[in-house]
């Protein structure tokens, strides 16, 4: 009598295991979408180096408040003193105007250093500037590409080819029209690398132009 007792029992113990297993199974199963919980070690979980231009703000829920710009009045070792000019308000254009005025702290490149601009530039921008920097790169193709606006000329244009390389610089620190921030992908240095890289172009194209148009 016993002995039969403990197998209905097991039989109630079975079922109510299996019936729960199959409900939480069911319910796992579900096309409802849920929110993951807390993330022990976010910086893992999402990568902070990706996707430089995606949206961060998910990770507000875990505290983090990221930015693809250095934390504003810190300087990286080794660098020179910062940027002067602080970015301009929304639909205010004065500290860009202001930044004309600002000159650039290299005042030529060796040829070690014009190589190491040059891979820069190909790196970051070359990919909607175009290797030529005439605007025509992989993202534009002639129009063929991804990209509908064609990325601004710099080798031809003379809008670009007589802008200061402090314009330049804020643009790239700060990001202009449809080009984003590249302060958190170059360091100040290699930003000024690259606009001298990007003024010995323009003044090499300019001058062999002068000499064709001569003859």
């Amino acid at each position: 009598m016993k002995l039969l007792l403990n197998i209905n029992k097991m039989k109630k113990y079975i079922f109510i295991v299996g019936f729960i297993s199959l409900s939480l199974l069911i319910i796992s199963c579900s096309d409802v979408k849920r929110k993951p919980g807390d993330i022990y070690m976010p910086d893992m979980a999402y990568s902070r180096a990706y996707e430089t231009y995606a949206d961060h703000s998910f990770l507000k829920n875990e505290g983090i408040n990221y930015t693809n710009q250095p934390v504003k009045g810190t300087i990286a070792r080794g660098e020179e003193l910062p940027f002067s000019i602080a970015k301009d308000k929304a639909g205010d254009t004065t500290n860009y105007i202001l930044s004309k005025q600002v000159k650039s702290p290299i005042d030529s490149l060796s040829q070690t250093d014009l190589k190491e601009a040059e891979r820069l530039y190909l790196v970051n921008c070359g990919i909607c500037h175009g290797l030529k920097l005439d605007g025509n790169g992989p993202l534009y193709k002639g129009g063929d590409g991804p990209y509908p606006a064609k990325p601004a000329t710099l080798v031809g244009d003379v809008k670009y080819e007589s802008m200061p390389e402090g314009q330049m610089f804020y643009s790239v620190t700060y990001g202009k029209n449809l080009m984003g921030s590249y302060a958190s992908q170059l360091s100040r240095k290699q930003r000024w690398m690259v606009i001298k890289y990007i003024k010995t172009k323009q003044v090499k194209t300019t001058a062999s132009t002068t000499a064709v148009v001569s003859k």
